[in-house]
């Protein structure tokens, strides 16, 4: 059975930090893009971030860049998602979810309806 689990959620105030782990079992991350998404109440759920174990390729939406970064783990086959320097606009249910269309992460891709399986969510609340 394939599952993704969210964790690392939390409270923080702007310009603090926090990391989002997403574990992965009944599939190993290598095969497929990864993505993780967010979405505040009222919004459509965003693309945040992607990457592909097999080319490396990542991708970030513009107003994550330079904040945000997606890594991986294969031992734990885990993907991470570090969150920087972090902003009010930034609160929301962030979920990870894989891509069995694709192995590769690519701007394209980080739209939801690309996605196959999702996790449960985390919530990140950042206070100002």
């Amino acid at each position: 059975e394939v599952q993704l689990v969210e964790s690392g959620g939390g409270l923080v105030q702007a310009g603090g930090s926090l990391r989002l782990s997403c574990a992965a079992s009944g599939f190993t991350l290598d095969d497929y893009n990864i993505g993780w998404f967010r979405q505040a109440p009222g919004k459509e759920r965003e693309g945040v971030s992607c990457i592909s174990r097999s080319d490396g390729s990542t991708y970030y939406a513009d107003s994550v860049k330079g904040r945000f970064t997606i890594s991986s783990d294969n031992a734990k086959n885990t993907v991470y998602l570090q969150m920087n320097s972090l902003k009010p606009e930034d609160t929301a249910v962030y979920y990870c979810a894989a891509d069995l269309g694709s192995r590769w992460c690519r701007p394209y891709r980080l739209r939801f309806t690309f996605y196959d399986y999702w996790g449960q969510g985390t919530q990140v609340t950042v206070s100002s």
